[in-house]
Formats: structure tokens, sequence, C-alpha cells
């Protein structure tokens, strides 16, 4: 056992952690990581290139590198492998839309105290924070950043799940269609496609186009609380259920099962909590954002969504690891 005493280190720096995520934003608006793209530039290169004041500049920079969002080398910055991945708004893994969204956005968590009191969502009246995807400009962008944050999670299921055995997949919520994407260019034996709301179909159309898929995948319209799902060997449900109630939650498990043919799969992937509820922080924070922008969204274990496939009549379920704070779990009919 230590005997040092402890400090408020860790205290003083989760207090501050907004002021972190603010630097990250101001990153993103300001095009830093497109601008590093090409290559490592001084920092008295990035302050002419982007149009910023001598004071504050290398403090902003330098913090950006002690958060892990830059590396320096002497006086010349450059990315990081994820930040080039991801905040390059050139790349397809893109996901400086929902950087922006989820930490601007803060009127929301700066109820959570009240929320906690009350149980009730920080929104206006009967509204979900699904209804501002009615804006075309906000879904463009959603798509958009919900294709890079797919992206890494995509590629770990095209590895990790056993494709031989199976023809036909669908995806569930596809957006732009990341899933289906990746995964009929890994495995050319696969076609079917991506089953979303008919305002979605543009951009899904296009982004198949894009790979040159129009052949092996097609759009499905469709509301999944209304309408039956479309049947394949696997279907996949991606940051799909954090977002419902438990009734729903198992209203949608139960259609997928309708759906598969025996012998069938369900990939469900998010950022599930793990079953200790100790370390995956990201998706603790994500179940309680649920509390503050939706009336019955909730996040869950894996252990809980194999109780949920079992008692919707799925024979037998796992779970598996794919890349970051998101995993899957597998339901075999």
């Amino acid at each position: 056992m230590s005997n040092e005493e402890p400090t408020p280190e860790a205290i003083m720096q989760l207090t501050r952690g907004y002021a972190g995520s603010k630097a990250l934003v101001s990153a993103v608006e300001l095009g830093l990581f497109t601008t590093l793209a090409d290559g490592p530039l001084s920092g008295e290169e990035l302050r002419a290139t982007l149009g910023l004041q001598p004071r504050g500049t290398p403090d902003w920079l330098d913090a950006l590198v002690s958060l892990g969002m830059l590396a320096r080398d002497g006086d010349r910055y450059a990315n990081t492998p994820a930040t080039d991945l991801y905040l390059d708004s050139g790349k397809p893994t893109y996901v400086g839309g929902m950087v922006i969204g989820m930490a601007a956005d803060t009127s929301h968590w700066d109820s959570l105290t009240a929320a906690l009191q009350t149980g009730h969502p920080q929104i206006d009246g009967d509204q979900d924070y699904v209804d501002q995807f009615h804006d075309p400009a906000v879904l463009a962008e959603f798509m958009r950043s919900m294709t890079g944050l797919s992206m890494g999670a995509a590629h770990a299921i095209t590895a990790k799940f056993p494709w031989q055995r199976y023809r036909t997949v669908i995806d569930i919520g596809a957006a732009e269609g990341c899933v289906p994407v990746q995964l009929a260019l890994r495995h050319p034996q696969l076609t079917g496609g991506g089953f979303d709301l008919p305002v979605v179909r543009p951009a899904f159309e296009s982004y198949v186009d894009a790979h040159g898929l129009t052949d092996r995948l097609r759009f499905y319209p469709g509301d999944f609380f209304t309408d039956p799902l479309p049947s394949a060997d696997v279907l996949v449900m991606g940051h799909v259920l954090h977002n419902w109630s438990l009734d729903q939650k198992l209203d949608l498990l139960a259609k997928a099962h309708r759906a598969l043919p025996d012998g069938g799969a369900l990939i469900v992937y998010e950022s599930l909590i793990d079953d200790d509820r100790r370390t995956n922080t990201f998706g603790l924070l994500l179940s309680l954002g649920m509390l503050l922008v939706t009336h019955a969204g909730i996040g869950y274990t894996g252990t809980q969504c194999r109780a949920w496939m079992a008692q919707v009549g799925f024979r037998d379920s796992y779970v598996e690891p794919l890349v970051g704070p998101d995993s899957m779990v597998v339901g075999l009919k």
C-alpha cells in the first residue's frame, strides 16, 4: 500500500476537462488538422496560415500536444495517426462535424444535475435529439460523421466475423452505408445493402456508387419501428439500440430475429458499457448523455444485450471487442 499523500491533480484535471474539449473544437473549426495533412509545419507557419495572433497560439498548440492531439518535433507540429485519419476533412473517415456538434452543445450537460434529480431529459417539449435530422444540412453532416465514426468498427467487423459462411448482409440504420460498403469491398461474395429512412436514400446511393458497388448493394427504405425489417443472412445494427427504451430495444431485436433465416446472425455493435461498469468511460458517458437528450435511451453491457437476444429467441450469442470503445454482440438464430 502506498504511503504517498493523495493529491488533487486528477480532480483538477477532470474539472478542466471542458477546456481540453474546447481546444480540440477550435482546432477542428480552424482546419488545423486538415492544414497539417500535407506535412509538419512550424508554429509560426501555422499561426500565419490559420490567421491567428501571437498571444495564446503557442499555448494552444502545445496544449493539443499534451492532450495527444498533435505531435511536436522541435518547433514543428504534426498530426497524430488518429487526428490525421479522423480530423482531416479531406478523408472519408472525417468525424470533425460530430466532434463540433458533441462538444459545442454543452447546454444539456449544464443541466445534468437537474436531469439526475428529475430523471427527465433536458430538451424542449416532446422533442428528441433525433428530431434535428429533419434539417437536410444537419442530416448530411451527421451521416458523414457516422461514416467516420463507424469506419474503425467496420474494418474490425470485416476481419473478425466469419463472413465466408454467409452470402447476404443488410445494415439496419445504415446512414451512408459505411459498413456494407466495407464488407462488400473485403468479401466479394456478399450482396445486400442498407435499411434506413427514405430521406437517407440519396446519400446512401451516392456513397455506394462512389465505391463502385451499385450492382451489389441497394437501399431498403423504411422505419424500423413501423415496418418489417428486410431479410438477409446477416443483419447489422450499429450505434442504434442505445437511443431507445428497453421495450423498444427488445422490439428491434425481435424484428431482427423474425427477419433472419435459420442459421442467420445479428451483429449489434456499440460503445458497450463494460460488464464491471468501471473502464469504458466513453460508453458510460454516452449512456448518461442519452438521459439528457432522449426520453428513454440508455446504454447497456454486452451481458445485458446477450440476455435480451436470448429473450427474443436467439439460440446463442457472444461478445467480441472491435476497436476503441466499440464491441460487437453476435446473436445466432
